[in-house]
């Protein structure tokens, strides 16, 4: 007991930054300074723990450049104020005034203590010495003066504490025994508070029981995280009723405290707990609904979905995992991060057409070839192959028909065609574009471990069209891309395989979806692009574009009508002549396709309806219709007759009234309001002839993703040295076939009469140059070999190449002319440019029958096995150097 303990006149002193040790209380701290560890050597260390120290409060220091004074000492219980203890310096620690020296304010009472554990260790690598000491404070002094003793300080003490005799008689003192009943009270409602949380506060009821109450104030109050001024408050007050009142104060604050935080906290765990009581409280509601039978009229959501799970039809496997998803639906909460994903996965399950299928009737193949016939014109190859993929399923409706892809330029019909087979078969259509698409989530989905998860875009449309056997379009299928997020066409091979698809697996779903009786149909505009492996699976039926009298019947027959719809126009109102028509095509639009003849009959219809809508605000008299000059009513009123009113009867908001204003001025599309709403014309017939009208060019056919197209081939000729110079942002393919060109001239320049005989280089001192317009599209391919040689031949030879005559074909070294694709597409563009007469490869004969008899019937196809044949064809009156050759 701190009562019995002698304390020394002089104790050497330990400082205490910001914290005070109170009597009763035990502490723990680690001496690491060169003052504090010859502190705890000398007065602990080796006196083998049996010596005492004194702890000092100090305050956080500052720097000045005087001595380390004491801070004036808190008001004592008398009401007197201690005051300042001189500090006696030894030699050792005179320091010069010019130094910066730290100001320590020391308190003026401490506590004494005694080490109750001691131990040493050596900090590595740098060799300090640490110490650890558990302190126990024992009774309180106050400092009559300090002093250093090496690096540390001794100070001259006085003890405040009441010695036992004096305790004695103070404990007799009615106001202190009812102080100390009140403090245990108060502490043991903290303590009854403090025990329903932890168990360790036994031992403190003993203390409660046995430790005087004058040292159970300041081992309370030492286990309170109370400010460093109420522990200088409470270290101060010497004064036994003081202390304890501080003490009872404090207690019951921390009291206080405890129970704001209880109330928090059950008002926090009532919030959580009501969701609970909801819960419980729904299913005795649903036990109470089952037991009277009345369970069908408000039934919960969650029973809902699973009565809609159950007639969905899914395979045995896929139930049995749907009732697992289930029953972990039904253990959480709806407040729970899982529930709702589970549920929307659960809801998705629930949607797809398992067993949902649309009818099958009995397949009409007259009516579906007459559906195919009002909706496109011409096509006649490709309507035949439907036909017949439509006949293999009417004989055997679960056949595993070819997946068939449309290949073709933009504009001719592939999506079109796609929804008329889906009408013949009278299923569902859904079209899913795949252009752009880089990731293979789009396809299988993605897994739902991720935020934000959703099935693909096949599972989402099969959804969408609630029949698992609908006509599926897969829609610009050469336009997928790849990235680090994996290869959709890659993905597609699953999906296109019959002997896959049957047991496709959305990462989503998780689960296997058959989707082999759904007819997938794909369209693309060039077959490069397709990976081989997923071209395997496909049937590919090209498209070819349309002949100019193709496209004006599908202009008479359905693109003006559905242009006059969408304008809002009759026949009345505007008449497009066929002949109109005709100078459209062949003037304003070079196509495959008919999308720009559609956009420049709606630029017509547009030009019409603004004249119409003019109309119908201010009507003008018909020519026959004269004003009269008195109103017939005011002379019948003057005659006193009758006046006879007939009601004439008007449409609805008086069509009929209007249509007959706009039959009198209908509007009819002439060559000048052509040009008024079109432009001046954006070709010429007569372009060709122009532009070969110099020896040096010739006219090429060449095929591109949106059809044949015509290439001219342009050479020219300039002081050099024999150089060979390309441009018209060509690749690789086609400049080596320049350089093949160039070589077989120059090779058979004696025999083509281009150069003297014995001459050796007629390239010498000029070089060559040869383009190819224009210049901004990227262009390539082994086509234009026959082209280069003729434009060649026609430089060197100054004489030019017949302007009705185009081109291809790919040529060798020793002048053979191999043969190439894109026939009918180049047959084709040159009918839309004019041109009458087209050489190509003798074995390219076979690919005629593609082209439409309309259109040979009109040009002159040659057939050239060498280039000597080509030659022969391509100039006027034939190659004038032949007859005396030695070709």
């Amino acid at each position: 007991m701190a009562e019995s303990v002698e304390l020394p006149s002089r104790l050497a002193i330990l400082p205490f930054r910001n914290k005070v040790l109170l009597p009763g209380a035990i502490i723990r701290i680690r001496c690491t300074s060169p003052s504090s560890v010859k502190l705890v050597e000398q007065e602990l260390w080796q006196r083998e723990e049996k010596g005492l120290i004194g702890v000092l409060p100090v305050r956080d220091a500052e720097t000045t450049s005087v001595n380390p004074v004491l801070s004036p000492g808190a008001v004592n219980d008398s009401g007197e104020q201690s005051s300042k203890i001189p500090f006696n310096a030894s030699d050792s620690h005179k320091q010069d005034a010019k130094n910066q020296q730290e100001l320590i304010h020391w308190h003026t009472r401490g506590v004494a203590a005694r080490a109750l554990h001691l131990s040493r260790g050596v900090e590595k690598p740098s060799g300090r010495v640490t110490y650890i000491v558990v302190l126990e404070g024992l009774c309180r002094f106050s400092v009559q003066e300090l002093s250093a003793r090496g690096t540390y300080y001794i100070a001259r003490i006085s003890r405040l504490d009441m010695t036992k005799a004096e305790m004695e008689q103070a404990e007799q003192d009615p106001d202190l025994i009812a102080l100390s009943r009140q403090f245990k009270a108060t502490a043991m409602e903290l303590i009854s508070v403090l025990e329903q949380k932890q168990k360790t506060v036994g031992r403190t009821k003993v203390l409660l029981e046995t430790v005087p109450v004058h040292r159970l104030a300041d081992i309370f109050v030492a286990s309170f995280e109370i400010s460093f001024e109420e522990q200088l408050s409470m270290l101060d007050t010497v004064d036994l009723k003081v202390r304890l009142s501080k003490a009872t104060e404090l207690v019951d604050r921390h009291l206080q405290s405890i129970r704001v935080a209880e109330k928090i906290t059950q008002k926090v765990e009532g919030q959580l707990s009501k969701s609970q009581k909801e819960f419980l409280l729904r299913q005795q509601m649903r036990a109470i609904k089952e037991e009277l039978g009345d369970n069908d009229d408000d039934e919960d959501d969650v029973v809902a979905l699973e009565r809609k799970m159950q007639s969905a039809g899914m395979p045995p496997n896929v139930w049995k995992h749907a009732q697992r998803e289930l029953r972990r639906l039904r253990k959480m909460q709806p407040q729970q991060p899982g529930y709702s994903s589970s549920r929307v996965y659960l809801e998705l399950l629930a949607d797809l057409p398992w067993q949902n299928a649309s009818e099958e009737r009995e397949l009409d193949l007259r009516a579906a070839k007459e559906r195919l016939d009002s909706d496109h014109y011409g096509l006649v190859k490709v309507k035949q192959r439907i036909i017949e993929y439509l006949a293999v399923r009417k004989l055997k409706p679960d056949a595993r028909g070819p997946v068939l892809c449309f290949v073709g330029p933009p504009g001719v019909g592939k999506t079109s065609l796609a929804s008329s087979i889906a009408a013949a078969l009278d299923r569902k259509f859904v079209r899913i574009s795949l252009g752009g698409v880089k990731d293979e989530a789009d396809i299988r989905g993605h897994r739902r471990t991720y935020i934000g998860s959703m099935p693909g875009r096949l599972i989402e449309g099969l959804k969408r069209v609630a029949v698992s056997n609908p006509v599926m379009l897969l829609d610009e299928i050469d336009k997928t891309g790849s990235d680090i997020r994996g290869d959709p066409a890659s993905a597609l091979l699953e999906v296109l395989d019959p002997e896959q698809n049957k047991t496709f697996n959305d990462h989503y779903l998780n689960v296997p979806f058959d989707l082999s009786k759904v007819i997938f149909v794909t369209t693309a505009n060039r077959i490069q692009p397709i990976p081989p492996p997923l071209l395997d699976r496909m049937e590919v039926i090209e498209l070819p574009g349309y002949t100019p009298d193709e496209k004006l019947k599908i202009a008479m027959r359905h693109l003006i009508p559905r242009v006059l719809d969408q304008h809002g126009l009759s026949s009345e109102s505007l008449q497009i002549p066929e002949a109109m028509v005709k100078l459209v095509i062949q003037r304003y639009t070079r196509e495959a396709g008919v999308r720009n003849l559609e956009r420049n009959l709606a630029a017509l219809a547009r030009a019409a309806a603004v004249r119409v809508a003019q109309q119908e605000c201010a009507v003008p008299l018909s020519k026959d219709v004269h004003p009269m000059a008195e109103s017939l009513m005011d002379t019948r009123l003057a005659d006193s007759g009758e006046v006879e009113m007939e009601v004439i009867p008007m449409g609805v908001n008086g069509h009929e009234i209007s249509n007959a204003f706009r039959s009198a001025t209908a509007l009819v599309v002439d060559e000048a309001m052509l040009e008024k709403v079109l432009g001046p014309p954006r070709f010429d017939d007569t372009e060709t002839a122009e532009r070969v009208a110099a020896p040096g060019i010739s006219v090429g056919l060449v095929w591109t993703s949106f059809g044949g197209e015509v290439q001219f081939v342009e050479a020219t000729t300039m002081v050099g040295k024999g150089d060979l110079h390309l441009t018209g942002q060509l690749g690789d393919v086609i400049k080596e076939s320049a350089q093949i060109a160039l070589t077989w001239v120059r090779a058979r320049a004696a025999d083509l009469k281009l150069s003297a005989a014995g001459e050796i280089n007629f390239l010498e001192g000029r070089d060559i140059h040869i383009h190819f317009p224009a210049g901004a599209v990227p262009k390539d391919g082994p086509s234009a070999g026959v082209t280069l040689v003729t434009a060649l031949v026609s430089l060197f030879g100054q004489k030019k190449v017949r302007a009705d005559t185009a081109m291809t074909g790919e040529m060798t070294l020793r002048g053979l002319v191999l043969p190439v694709g894109g026939i009918k597409d180049k047959i084709l563009a040159a009918h839309r440019y004019g041109i009458k007469r087209v050489i190509l490869p003798e074995r390219n004969l076979k690919d005629l029958v593609e082209v439409p008899s309309a259109v040979l019937a009109g040009m002159e196809i040659l057939l050239a096995k060498r280039m000597e044949d080509v030659l022969e064809q391509a100039f006027e009156g034939g190659c004038p150097w032949r007859q005396n050759s030695k070709l």
